[in-house]
């Protein structure tokens, strides 16, 4: 599927479609197994063009797990998800993030994440444009800029009624593009996801990207948008000319 959405926001990286499966695509790359390893650096790379699927077993990062569907893996985690997002435990355990001010804070945070483990093998990232004809994606996930950003948010808010059709949640990197989304994909009226606000993640996307996540039906939605609404009026003609650079 071309986008138009790509074309107008002259987006730097291609949108890639996210979907869930039992078949590894030929030529899939992956992580390697038993090395830990941040699921955002596959996302970045199947925005680069490549194609990538993630089984269980390549997914080492507790937060990965959770991210890519594949159920909830923060009960295993050493010394408790909660202590390493907050303070830490002490000796003997991971220095505490300081991402949340206590460990009951942080606690709320992982009892709130709509947990989902999904029935596949494979969570699979590539550019939406290689999609085979048969696959209906997911989630659609595009990196953009504050211009491109802004534009995206407004036409998501397009069609429906108020202003908050979009979200910006706190999360871990990958669950904003994955996890989020395809929650958001089960409810009538699904909201997009900024995100990728992950201060861990942060250095595995450009410096002035951040993602936008949509359900895939949603993302059609956006598409047949696009002819009619504000990229004809006047005032995006003085934002145009800023795109890509």
């Amino acid at each position: 599927m071309k986008s138009k959405l790509a074309e107008v926001l002259k987006l730097r990286y291609q949108p890639i479609a996210i979907y869930f499966t039992n078949e590894r695509p030929d030529g899939a790359i992956t992580l390697p197994e038993g090395k830990w390893a941040c699921v955002m650096a596959m996302v970045t790379a199947a925005m680069k063009g490549r194609t990538v699927a993630l089984g269980r077993k390549n997914v080492t990062c507790w937060g990965g797990g959770v991210g890519m569907c594949f159920g909830n893996w923060y009960p295993s985690f050493p010394g408790g998800i909660e202590y390493f997002l907050s303070t830490g435990r002490g000796e003997g355990f991971r220095a505490g993030e300081r991402y949340k001010q206590s460990p009951e804070l942080a606690k709320s945070f992982v009892d709130a994440l709509p947990m989902t483990d999904v029935e596949a093998e494979y969570v699979v990232m590539r550019p939406l444009h290689e999609v085979p004809a048969d696959v209906v994606p997911d989630i659609v996930v595009m990196y953009a800029n504050c211009d491109q950003l802004s534009a995206l948010v407004v036409l998501a808010n397009y069609d429906r009624a108020g202003g908050e059709n979009v979200a910006m949640p706190f999360s871990a990197g990958c669950q904003s593009v994955c996890l989020l989304p395809y929650a958001e994909s089960k409810k009538d009226l699904p909201r997009a996801i900024v995100g990728s606000v992950d201060i861990s993640a942060r250095p595995l996307l450009d410096k002035d990207l951040l993602s936008f996540a949509v359900p895939y039906r949603r993302f059609v939605e956006m598409e047949a948008n696009v002819d009619e609404c504000f990229f004809t009026a006047e005032a995006w003609e003085r934002v145009a000319p800023r795109l890509g650079d």
